[in-house]
């Protein structure tokens, strides 16, 4: 019983946590057989302050939050250990900027599958998981 009431009271205190977090507009691209890699995209608004410091999904064997940025007049892309998500803003994940990088996915993903994701956050000193799924669209991200 009291464990119970225990674990009744962490997953209220982790809802509670979370709910100030909102996550709109996933995506992620379609892939052909045998691509192994896909990208992932949404925006993510924090009431506050908190940082994205990674993500999973089901159907991947890895997700890594990376950027894009022109260095020198030529594209680069690198992994974030964390991103920042101030309080209030939303965080933009999208082409050729921030992104979740799929890797080593287990099927291709198809145009109107829907993809688990679980964006790993921490907020207050506190590790959050939220929960979310990505729609799969082509290419132009329609």
């Amino acid at each position: 019983m009291k464990i119970a009431l225990i674990t009744s009271l962490l997953l209220a205190a982790s809802a509670t946590l979370a709910a100030d977090i909102t996550v709109k507009h996933a995506w992620a691209r379609a892939t052909v057989p045998g691509q192994p890699v896909s990208g992932a995209f949404l925006e993510i608004t924090a009431g506050k302050a908190a940082v994205l410091t990674g993500a999973s999904s089901s159907a991947a064997a890895m997700v890594e939050v990376h950027e894009m940025k022109m260095e020198g007049g030529v594209m680069k892309m690198r992994q974030l250990d964390k991103l920042p998500l101030p309080a209030g803003q939303t965080v933009a994940l999208k082409p050729g900027s921030y992104h979740l990088m799929l890797m080593q996915l287990k099927a291709p993903l198809k145009v109107g599958e829907k993809l688990p994701l679980v964006l790993h956050v921490e907020q207050d000193g506190k590790a959050i998981k939220l929960d979310t799924t990505a729609e799969v669209r082509g290419l132009a991200g329609k």
